[in-house]
C-alpha cells in the first residue's frame, strides 16, 4: 500500500521569494502544518511518500512531485486566477480580524472569524476542485495547501513589483 502523504515541501526561491521575514516565517508555519498532517497521493501511482517542490512558472503555480529518492513522479500546472478573488477575500477579513481583536467585542471578532474560516473553506474547495482527478487530497490537506498558497501568493504580493 502506498504511503499517501508529503514528507517534504520545497520552495523555488527564484520564482517564489519572500518578500521578508514575515512572509517567510507564514511560510515556514504553513509548510510545518502541512507535512504535520496530510493525505496526499498522485491518481494511478503507486508510490509515495512524495516531496513537493513549488514554483511559478508564467503567473501559475507549478507542482512538481517527487519521491522520496528524488525520482520524478509528474509535475502538474495550476492556474492562479480561479484564486485571485478568494486569496483577495480571504487577506481582507484577516486584517479586519486582527483589527478587531484590538476593539471589538468577543461576540463580534467570533462573527468575524466565521467569516474568515468560511471564506478559507471556499478557497479549500477550489483547491481540492483543481486537484480532483490529479491529486488525492483530504479537506484538510487542501486546507492546509490553500493556506500554503496564501502564504505564497502574500510574499509575492509584497514583494517589488509583485
Amino acid at each position: 500500500m502506498a504511503d499517501k502523504r508529503l514528507i517534504a515541501v520545497e520552495i523555488d526561491e527564484e520564482t517564489l521569494s519572500s518578500s521578508g521575514p514575515d512572509a517567510e516565517h507564514e511560510r515556514r508555519v504553513a509548510i510545518f502544518d502541512l507535512i504535520e498532517e496530510n493525505t496526499f497521493g498522485i491518481i494511478d501511482d503507486d508510490g509515495g511518500p512524495y516531496v513537493l517542490h513549488l514554483s511559478m512558472v508564467e503567473r501559475k503555480l507549478v507542482f512538481d512531485i517527487r519521491r522520496e529518492s528524488g525520482d520524478k513522479v509528474h509535475a502538474f500546472i495550476l492556474s492562479i486566477s480561479p484564486f485571485r478573488g478568494i486569496i483577495r477575500d480571504y487577506f481582507m477579513i484577516c486584517e479586519s480580524y486582527y483589527s478587531a481583536i484590538k476593539t471589538q467585542t468577543p461576540h463580534q471578532i467570533e462573527a468575524i472569524d466565521m467569516a474568515r474560516r468560511g471564506i478559507h473553506n471556499e478557497g479549500s474547495s477550489l483547491l481540492a476542485e483543481r486537484l480532483e482527478g490529479k491529486i488525492e487530497v483530504d479537506f484538510d490537506t487542501a486546507r492546509r495547501l490553500f493556506t500554503l498558497i496564501c502564504a505564497l501568493h502574500a510574499g509575492q504580493a509584497r514583494a517589488p513589483g509583485g
